[in-house]
């Protein structure tokens, strides 16, 4: 059945996203191979030959400039980390370059950052830019802009980029290559009777506590950031397979329908476009503490968020910023684009919508978020 479900997924892919981390890119020795990126150039010019569209997300930049700069251990120094990066970003892409024009493709080099995918109008400029390379039969190759991003460069988070790529390009499936053959019920490298799994239908705690983190020599994140990566491309709609990409054929086995990996399934109520970018994409300026009514009506109803229901507001953030609902407890519960200030908000928390502008002064709406700026992310 799982087997089944895999080849239903894959005859459906038109457009895929394809995340190499620097540990499929390097060899033992930690210094990129030129033989490993043919190998990669080979096995997508034949998914290209099935007349799908692919993006590729690829680590590496940083592996890539500790050895041109004879580097032998990774820097802990945020500013020595970016200007390894960017020493080593244009060989990185000379790698590819030379790899696929073997097969007479030709590569364009895209440089992201989360921050930057935040403003809207920016992420939509970004999903032109990419729309159009991609109808011109080039190859994206996109990577976290390192020599910028601060964050981001702490938390290997090209496994996390990818996913919010999942929803930039209206991709299809994302397939995550890292060096083990997927998510194991436990450490495999500890344990000789750890099991892989091969089909997660909904990533709840129990999946999550399974991850790990991973630290090499030129590598950082491991497999929690790539669990967040999957869910976030599941509440999109799109499923996620993450394999091993140090075996030559995973990416041919894998468009053939093998079981190869791990499936992650997509949610089975996917947010919107517009909606997973505020669920995953803009960062939260402050919490708003909700009440049981409130969490109903807003998950199960797909309600606004009225001030009777809210109980505490934490933080300080301005009209129109992105807040987090919380319940009482501190699980999160929903995502939204606030209409009132916090210090607004907790004037009118617990009052009745027609009690606002006398409260106030003023009423700009009687939703403290409005449902189609709310985005639930709650299990």
């Amino acid at each position: 059945m799982s087997q089944d479900r895999r080849k239903t997924i894959i005859s459906k892919v038109g457009r895929v996203i394809i995340k190499i981390g620097s540990s499929v890119l390097t060899d033992k020795n930690g210094n990129l191979s030129e033989s490993i990126f043919e190998r990669l150039a080979e096995q997508i010019s034949k998914i290209k030959d099935k007349n799908i569209e692919v993006i590729v997300v690829s680590s590496g930049a940083i592996a890539s400039g500790m050895k041109k700069l004879g580097l032998k251990v990774r820097p802990t120094e945020i500013s020595m980390k970016q200007a390894i990066a960017a020493a080593g970003q244009s060989t990185l892409m000379w790698y590819y370059e030379r790899a696929f024009s073997e097969f007479d493709l030709d590569v364009a080099q895209i440089l992201l950052t989360l921050d930057g995918l935040s403003d809207r109008k920016r992420f939509l400029n970004a999903r032109k830019t990419l729309t159009t390379v991609l109808s011109m039969g080039i190859i994206p190759i996109i990577n976290e802009n390192d020599t910028v991003a601060v964050e981001e460069i702490m938390l290997g988070d090209n496994d996390n980029l990818s996913a919010q790529i999942t929803s930039l390009i209206e991709a299809d499936l994302l397939i995550m290559l890292t060096d083990i053959d997927g998510l194991y019920n436990k450490d495999p490298r500890n344990n000789e009777d750890a099991e892989l799994l091969s089909l997660i239908d909904r990533i709840g705690e129990e999946i999550e506590n399974t991850a790990g983190d991973t630290f090499g020599k030129t590598t950082i994140g491991g497999m929690r950031t790539k669990i967040e990566a999957a869910k976030k491309a599941a509440a999109y709609g799109v499923p996620t397979i993450i394999a091993n990409g140090n075996n030559g054929s995973t990416l041919q086995e894998i468009f053939d329908g093998k079981e190869v990996g791990s499936l992650f399934l997509p949610s089975e109520q996917s947010l919107s476009g517009r909606k997973h970018w505020i669920a995953f994409t803009l960062k939260s300026a402050g919490e708003i503490v909700i009440d049981a009514g409130a969490e109903k009506a807003i998950t199960s109803s797909g309600k606004s968020l009225l001030p009777s229901g809210i109980k505490d507001v934490k933080g300080s953030f301005g009209i129109g910023e992105s807040v987090t609902c919380v319940d009482e407890n501190g699980n999160h519960v929903a995502r939204g684009l606030t209409s009132y200030s916090s210090e607004d908000i907790k004037k009118i928390m617990g009052s009745k919508t027609s009690d606002v502008e006398s409260i106030l002064g003023y009423k700009y709406s009687d939703e403290v978020i409005h449902r189609d700026d709310l985005a639930v992310i709650t299990e």
